[in-house]
């Protein structure tokens, strides 16, 4: 073969490497492009923005229920944007200073076509210009006495709730008009309390004294008695303005709770303790009237305008309806509430 003929093979080969290349970039650049738009645009993500009270509910310690029972307090994602509405303007908590705290109501309602029983949380709305009490009630069936004791015992506080807006402010600028009831106790530690102490937060109720209003033991006539008889003690109430001793005694011999023999004891027993629950009120009464007399005016006219607003959760798809279980009762010491939302 000539040298010319191979020289002109050579640039022939040469010439069209270029355009090879230049056919392998296109390629690329074409599946690439259609890399590109074959890929399906994804969905972008949409948070819903949290209220600024969403939480307050939450916040407040549910006063008075069993530890084991907590959680399943939080199983519903509750709304309680009735009580975050009553503090803008027009609401019944608008730019007032007001002290919450929690409950729990456990109650037989409908969910999901069927009657289940739900421990319902209940938040308690107190208006007043001072913590309505630093103490705390602790009552029960199976406890022989009440005790009242100051709230930090029990790790409990009043403390200033902060709007999710303002977290991010310092805690000691931001001026709050809204205190909760706070228990700094910690569920792993339950484990290493004694029973007794541990029962204690299952019975405690949030305590309230009214100067103003008659206790109801003031105002109760009766007496519980637990007559030390033999063979069996006997257990009864006894009305000192409606019963006569001397038929009630008869009427136990005649069940057979009593034995004729123990008589004249039995009526020396109620009598005396009839006498010691006369005492109690009577000492109560002046205690009352002795506490509104060292008032201020001040104190007083804040007593006789205190307001309690007690708040179910708002009915949703999400959750159990509570609509016919409210009720006005707060607990033995507060009463009824003004106003149930």
């Amino acid at each position: 073969m000539r040298k010319g003929t191979k020289r002109k093979m050579r640039q022939k080969e040469e010439s069209s490497q270029p355009e090879e290349a230049n056919k392998k970039q296109s390629t690329k650049t074409t599946r690439a492009k259609r890399a590109r738009t074959s890929k399906p645009e994804t969905e972008p993500e949409y948070f819903e923005d949290q209220r600024n009270l969403e939480d307050l509910w939450k916040e407040t310690f549910p006063v008075g229920t069993e530890w084991d029972q907590l959680d399943s307090v939080y199983q519903f994602k509750w709304n309680f944007s009735n009580l975050e509405n009553a503090f803008d303007e027009g609401g019944a908590l608008h730019g007032k200073k007001v002290y919450l705290f929690g409950c729990t109501e456990p109650q037989l309602v409908p969910y999901k076509g069927e009657n289940k029983v739900i421990c319902i949380p209940v938040v308690v709305a107190v208006v007043s210009p001072f913590p309505p009490s630093d103490k705390i009630g602790i009552n029960s069936v199976q406890r022989e006495s009440e005790e009242i004791i100051p709230m930090k015992q029990m790790k409990m506080d009043w403390v200033p709730y902060i709007p999710l807006e303002d977290r991010e402010s310092q805690v000691d600028r931001v001026k709050s008009q809204i205190y909760i009831l706070r228990c700094t106790q910690r569920r792993s530690a339950l484990k290493h309390l004694k029973l007794d102490r541990l029962k204690k937060y299952e019975y405690c109720l949030p305590y309230f004294y009214q100067p103003f209003k008659e206790d109801e033991l003031e105002q109760s006539t009766e007496v519980q008695i637990i007559f030390p008889g033999e063979p069996k003690p006997v257990f009864c109430e006894f009305d000192w303005e409606l019963d006569e001793l001397e038929e009630f005694t008869d009427k136990l011999i005649e069940e057979e709770e009593l034995s004729e023999d123990q008589k004249d004891a039995f009526k020396e027993f109620v009598k005396e303790k009839v006498r010691e629950a006369k005492k109690a009120n009577r000492e109560a009464r002046e205690a009352r009237k002795k506490a509104i007399a060292e008032m201020s005016e001040e104190t007083k006219a804040a007593f006789e305008s205190m307001r309690f607003y007690k708040f179910y959760p708002v009915q949703t798809p999400d959750t159990p309806d509570v609509s016919n279980v409210k009720s006005p009762f707060i607990n033995r010491y507060y009463g009824k509430a003004h106003e149930v939302l």
